[in-house]
């Protein structure tokens, strides 16, 4: 919780940053694009490093790692050395090891709990996740607002510290060990894994990282919509994006004590096509109360679409395989999330309720497409090949397990 914490301080942070410092909401989304989309660009390596030298580690590496960064780009900035020439190389290189605890802290979770658990657990992920959606803007914002965004990077810092200060000494759960081929290798049979063999997890990445370049536009539009349009400040930014996370916590609760085996596809469908709705009344928005109800309808549809995600991936997923494979269908789901930010200066210079729509349009596209790309009950097929065949192609030690055949 804390490291989420600090994650969701930083994007925050860095776009309250840019748009305070430099103006420019175009800026703001390329600098966004940079600190999420060379971690995600990385997640297949990071799998085959997860799935062979363990978690906990290489966890704790990308904490420090991100602290390192803040503290380096609030130095420079207090210094007067600090230019977008190199703002932006400092964010890219900070995001290289984001997939190491992305991914690595997500893969503890069926790991260490029973799979008849698997649905109430995902739902406290998930409500662990909301809480510090809620909590991360809110720190970000009021810091903003109170000192500066020097503090806020600085306090972020310290909270990714914290975070690598307690995990260091977690216990690392035993797997079932993985081939020891070069790290390349490996990266390669994730990949191809998620994309080639497993259908489920190929129909996820496709309609998650279409809803995340929706949600990648509003992490820009909404604060330029609170500081330009409707004259507020830093910390109502935060506190819109807390009520959006904290939304979701009562839905999580509610649909986490329901089995999702069989509902999965569903629930996410309807819970994403509910969000589209509700962002797309951000486009008449004319006061902070007619944008914060946009942003709780999105929050409560959230709750019962990140437990049927999580329990979908985590049912048709080889254990054997959970760093890779998550690491990749983690990096491909977030993916859109840096290319909303990048389209977001472009469709914001058109005007607000354009890129509002635009993002509301993606989201609602990818609830319905869900219907149709997942597929309704685990698949081992390349190409209309059979499974049977799709073994045979593929290496021996990247041949799906008995335990993953009956999945779903």
């Amino acid at each position: 919780m804390l490291a989420r914490t600090a994650n969701q301080m930083m994007q925050l942070t860095l776009v309250l940053f840019v748009l305070l410092r430099y103006h420019s909401p175009a800026l703001a989304g390329i600098t966004l694009f940079l600190a999420i989309a060379p971690g995600i660009a990385m997640s297949p390596v990071a799998g085959a490093l997860l799935d062979r030298h363990g978690r906990i580690r290489l966890i704790t590496l990308d904490y420090l790692v991100g602290a390192a960064t803040l503290v380096l780009i609030a130095g420079l900035d207090a210094a007067g050395r600090l230019s977008p020439l190199e703002l932006l190389p400092i964010v890219a290189v900070g995001s290289l090891t984001y997939s190491l605890s992305n991914s690595g802290a997500r893969t503890l979770v069926p790991l260490i709990v029973p799979h008849r658990l698997w649905d109430r657990a995902n739902a406290l992920d998930s409500i662990a996740y909301s809480v510090t959606i809620g909590a991360g803007p809110a720190l970000a914002g009021v810091l903003t607002a109170w000192s500066g965004p020097r503090l806020a990077l600085l306090a972020t810092a310290g909270v990714f510290v914290a975070a690598a200060l307690l995990i260091a000494g977690l216990h690392e759960p035993t797997t079932t060990a993985t081939p020891m081929r070069p790290v390349l290798v490996e990266a390669w049979a994730g990949l191809r894994y998620v994309l080639s063999w497993n259908a489920s997890l190929r129909g996820i990445a496709l309609v998650v990282s279409l809803m995340n370049v929706g949600l990648g536009i509003l992490l820009i539009a909404v604060p330029v919509l609170v500081l330009e349009r409707l004259h507020g400040n830093a910390a109502i930014v935060g506190e819109l994006w807390a009520l959006y996370g904290l939304a979701s916590i009562p839905s999580a609760l509610l649909f986490g004590r329901v089995n999702s085996q069989g509902r999965e596809r569903l629930m996410m469908g309807l819970s994403t096509v509910a969000a589209g709705l509700g962002v797309a009344l951000l486009a008449v928005t004319g006061s902070i109360l007619m944008a914060a109800v946009p942003l709780l309808i999105a929050g409560l549809a959230n709750g019962p679409l990140d437990v049927a995600m999580f329990s979908l991936r985590q049912r048709r997923t080889d254990p054997a395989w959970f760093g890779r494979a998550f690491a990749v269908s983690m990096g491909l789901n977030w993916g859109g999330t840096p290319i909303g930010s990048a389209l977001s200066g472009p469709l914001i210079h058109l005007g607000l309720p354009v890129a509002f729509i635009v993002a509301a349009a993606l989201i609602i596209l990818a609830g319905i497409l869900i219907r149709w790309v997942v597929p309704a009950e685990h698949v081992g097929k390349i190409g209309g090949e059979s499974a049977r065949q799709s073994r045979r192609d593929l290496p021996v030690e990247e041949s799906p397990s008995s335990a993953e055949q009956g999945a779903g």
